[in-house]
């Protein structure tokens, strides 16, 4: 079966920088695109960056490029998420996907075919 664990959440103030992980296990190889996204109370959930399986293709949303980067250390079976300048609107329940696409994802929600249970993002500023 396929897990995607993420961690790395938590409170932090206006302006500081934070880094979240996400562990996907249970597919028969790292030919996947992966996604972050978060969703705020009341808020539809959004798409925030993507990578392709190499790592060497992003994709973010204009409202966070500049200030994040996603990765991904395929020796580590890792993808990460790092949030540079973070603001009160970038609080939120963080999301790792994965998307079935050897390319980078899309901002499409119904691209993605399997979803981690989220990390708790909350900027105090």
């Amino acid at each position: 079966q396929v897990r995607l664990v993420e961690s790395g959440g938590g409170l932090v103030r206006a302006g500081d920088s934070l880094r979240l992980s996400c562990a996907p296990s249970g597919l028969t190889s790292n030919l996947y695109g992966m996604g972050w996204w978060r969703q705020a109370p009341g808020k539809e959930r959004a798409f925030v960056a993507a990578i392709d399986w190499t790592g060497r293709t992003t994709n973010y949303v204009d409202s966070v490029k500049g200030r994040f980067a996603i990765s991904r250390d395929n020796a580590k079976n890792t993808v990460y998420l790092t949030m540079n300048s973070v603001s009160p609107e970038d609080s939120a329940l963080s999301y790792c996907a994965i998307a079935r696409t050897t390319e980078v994802p899309n901002a499409r929600l119904e691209d993605y075919d399997y979803w981690g249970q989220g990390t708790q993002v909350t900027a105090t500023g």
